[in-house]
Parts: structure tokens; sequence; C-alpha cells
């Protein structure tokens, strides 16, 4: 099981099973609509915690993908679980096989390539996005593809840690460049940098950039980016999801699916992210 995570996991997980809860119960009754649950980065079911006290403890918790099959008030009739590494595939695989009535599909797939080419009859489908990359895979692309389908919640975490890291404070940003750009979209991280003609190498005047801005203009950006894209369906309050040392590490969001849902779906996510983080 390489998964692996700490307190902060839980309080994603537990964030994100609070919405399918609250998501499933208003749809109950409501049989036109095909309810699903997408997982594009599933993992192998279980994530292991690590935390630190007098020893080293260790935890296994369920992750979303076993947590969404046992949504019961109104269960989704359809659960995509995608996971590109092949090992952890078999492992979710063989968890979720207790499941035989033909809902859970586990695919073994790159999620960027999946969502871009996910199609449904989105007038009588409805459901729940959970995009929980390792760091930095999720494409601009794929979340424009998305929003476009009006028919997804999705919540979306953020690699405040990975892009900071990335974005050096003294550097040439060009160095992780494609990466950014496929992050944000565009070249919008490049206004958190200027020129420092100051910057001597070898003797010699050069046009090292500096990046002017910390990291909540970083994190300030992508939400900029976001808010173009979904306009009154993005939801500005999101939950920071802190190391140990309380360094920002990911930044969890939430956007709405359909237009016609934007109050009640903005209302619900937006309590579970000012209420969903143990203080």
């Amino acid at each position: 099981m390489g998964s692996f995570g700490g307190d902060w996991t839980k309080d994603k997980l537990d964030m994100v099973e609070r919405y399918l809860d609250a998501y499933t119960t208003v749809f109950k009754g409501k049989d036109y609509f095909r309810l699903m649950y997408i997982d594009a980065f599933a993992g192998s079911g279980v994530i292991k915690l690590r935390r630190k006290g007098g020893k080293e403890e260790r935890q296994l918790i369920e992750g979303s993908a076993i947590r969404a099959k046992h949504v019961a008030d109104r269960p989704f009739d359809e659960i995509l679980l995608v996971e590109k590494n092949a090992r952890e595939c078999t492992e979710l695989t063989n968890r979720m096989n207790a499941d035989e009535d033909g809902r859970i599909q586990v695919l073994n797939k790159d999620a960027n390539c999946f969502l871009q080419n996910l199609s449904r009859d989105w007038q009588t489908h409805r459901g729940v996005l959970f995009l929980d990359p390792f760091a930095t895979e999720v494409e601009w692309t794929t979340i424009v593809k998305v929003a476009r389908f009006e028919a997804l919640d999705t919540w979306l975490l953020f690699p405040t840690m990975a892009v900071t890291r990335m974005l050096t404070r003294q550097g040439q940003p060009e160095k992780h460049g494609p990466i950014l750009t496929r992050i944000y979209g565009n070249e919008s991280w490049r206004d958190l940098y200027r020129p420092n003609p100051q910057y001597r190498l070898f003797g010699e005047t050069g046009n090292r950039d500096e990046r002017q801005k910390g990291t909540r203009a970083l994190l300030q950006t992508y939400k900029n980016r976001l808010q173009e894209l979904y306009g009154n369906r993005f939801l500005e309050d999101t939950a920071t999801l802190r190391t140990p040392t309380n360094t920002p590490l990911f930044e969890l969001i939430f956007c709405v699916g359909s237009p016609k849902a934007i109050k009640l779906a903005k209302r619900i996510a937006g309590h579970i992210v000012k209420h969903g983080v143990r203080q």
C-alpha cells in the first residue's frame, strides 16, 4: 500500500464524505437523474496515516472510493474509480469487488485522458468529482472540460507546496515553466515574478527573475483562474490542509456543476469548508 498521509488526509476525506452524504440526500426520490461519483486518483482504496508521538504510529483509514460505495441514503448509480498505477489499481479492484451489482468500475487509466474523453448525457446525469492528485498531475485543460459538463460538483486539491517549490524565490522559473503553464492554463503565474537586473552571476549583470509574492498570491492566482472559468459556480472559501509544522500543503477547492444548483451546493460545501477541519 503505497498511499500515505497525515491528519490533513483525514480532514480532506471527512469533508468530501460529508458532502457526498448531503449531496445524495438532496437527490433522494429524484430518480430522473442518474447519480455518479468519480474519483480520478483513487489509489488502492485505503490510506496509511503516519503520526508521531512518543513513537511512530500507523493507522489505516478508508479512502474516498470505499466511502462513496457506502453512501446509503441515495446510493450512487455509477461509481468510476480511476487509478494510473497498475499495482494500486489491482488492490483497489480487489477491495471493491465485493460489490456485485455492476455499478462500480475500476479503471487503470490516466486521470486527465479519462476525464477529457468522458461522455454522458449531461441532461440526465449529475454527480461529484474528486480530483485528489499526489502533486501537479491535474491539467487545466481537464478542469475546463469538466466545467463545461455543467453536471459534476468538483472537489479539487491544489498542490500548494509543490507549486511553491517550483516558483522559487530566485531562479529561472522557465525550468518548471511548462508544468506551471499546464496547471494554470496560461502564463498568469509569471505575474508573481519581476526581472531583477541587479543579480550578478560571475561578475556580470543578469536578468534572473525574483518572485515578489508569496504562497497566498500563487494560490489566489489559481483561484482567479477558476473564478473566470466557473463564474458564480466557484466557491471562494477554501480549506487549507497543513503539515504538522503548519506549512500549507494543499488547498481543498469546491466548484458547482449545474448552474441550477448553485445556491444549495455552495451553502452545503461552504458550511463543510468552514467547519470541516479540526481546529
